[in-house]
């Protein structure tokens, strides 16, 4: 599946030419905040050849550069290069000494974002399914578009769980955010036209997907894994995730 981005301010001509890993190596900028100024001085390199990177459509950097800029980026060449793109996330080692937290009320909506992709759990006349969703986040109810004849229609007047996790394998952490509600199909054109207005993408399957599903929680929890020491003595066994 391809994202389809909703109708917006058109991107810079540069972005046009992107290749797989300079789109790889901006979004993970992105995802941490970071400038192109504090990517290279963390990869010992300069902000045009960061740029350069991100923005031309084919390059071929160098082993020992692509190491540092993994480093920088806090991931693994593997990584940027898309070498794991179609593997499940979690295939790192467990966290040494692992730290499991469980999350509050108000750390379960930071998480849970604007939008992104989630889970949504429901039962059917075949058996429970966990399907894939755009979603976004309306006040307190998460909300995703689908079509009136699919299956993730079907939750509407059902209680349901929706799930949203994160894994950075490079870093051996992870949290995931659970709720469970009753769902119900979006009638009012006014709340319909406030959602569209809000969604940051069309769905990435495509088609005519114009009807809303909202989730209000009822129960709302999350956890994180985290290692508790960063660095470890190299003498040091990391376990296998069991």
């Amino acid at each position: 599946m391809s994202p389809t981005s909703a109708p917006g301010p058109t991107a810079p001509a540069s972005r046009h030419r992107q290749g797989d890993m300079g789109r790889r190596v901006s979004w993970r900028r992105e995802q941490l905040g970071l400038s192109r100024q504090d990517v290279a001085e963390r990869c010992g390199s300069v902000p045009g050849y960061i740029r350069y990177v991100e923005e031309q459509s084919v390059t071929s950097p160098g082993i020992g550069f692509l190491t540092s800029l993994a480093n920088a980026l806090e991931t693994t060449v593997a990584e940027l290069a898309g070498g794991t793109a179609d593997l499940p996330p979690g295939t790192a080692t467990a966290p040494y000494r692992p730290q499991f937290t469980e999350l509050g009320v108000g750390e379960c909506h930071r998480l849970l974002g604007t939008h992104g992709i989630g889970r949504v759990g429901l039962s059917t006349p075949d058996g429970p399914v966990i399907l894939p969703v755009n979603y976004i986040l309306s006040e307190d109810a998460v909300a995703y578009r689908t079509a009136p004849n699919a299956l993730p229609a079907s939750a509407a007047g059902n209680r349901v769980a929706f799930e949203v996790d994160r894994m950075d394998d490079a870093l051996s952490q992870a949290w995931s955010v659970l709720l469970s509600g009753t769902a119900r199909a979006v009638t009012d054109p006014v709340q319909v036209r406030l959602l569209n207005e809000r969604a940051q993408s069309l769905p990435w399957a495509g088609g005519d997907r114009d009807l809303w599903i909202a989730i209000t929680p009822t129960r709302l929890t999350g956890r994180r894994i985290a290692a508790r020491h960063t660095y470890l003595s190299s003498a040091v066994a990391r376990p296998e995730l069991q």
